[in-house]
């Protein structure tokens, strides 16, 4: 499946691998933030310093994707500290099989309140800001 090459990226934690499987103008929409976060590098760097370091006990639980389907749905299972919380990559794809878009949906809300601010802190560690409205 496409999607499997961005599953093993994840679960090896290798900024190598992911960006291999990411379009270089890929678009990356956070649960925290309205508006994308754009280029490979930027949405690289937001991930790999970003959940790959935050999450903990990630697993991926339930794929949704058809063989010829340009969208691949990931639900996973995650925490941070002690809040445990339900999530969805939603992954678009090119024709080149590279991902273009990532979206990311979060529940509960004190589990995404609770990932907003340890995300803040890296993205303040970082020296990033959120894209403007």
């Amino acid at each position: 499946m496409r999607s499997d090459a961005f599953v093993d990226a994840v679960h090896s934690l290798s900024k190598e691998k992911l960006e291999t499987v990411l379009d270089p103008d890929v678009k990356f929409f956070s649960p925290v933030s309205f508006r994308s976060y754009d280029g490979r590098d930027l949405v690289v760097l937001i991930l790999t310093e970003g959940p790959m370091k935050l999450f903990e006990d990630f697993e991926y639980v339930h794929v949704i994707e058809g063989p010829d389907e340009p969208t691949a749905a990931l639900i996973f299972r995650t925490r941070v500290g002690d809040k445990w919380m339900d999530g969805l990559d939603l992954l678009t794809f090119g024709e080149d099989g590279l991902i273009t878009e990532l979206k990311v949906m979060l529940r509960p809300k004190s589990a995404v309140d609770a990932m907003a601010a340890a995300m803040g802190e890296r993205f303040e560690e970082l020296g990033l800001t959120q894209p403007s409205a």
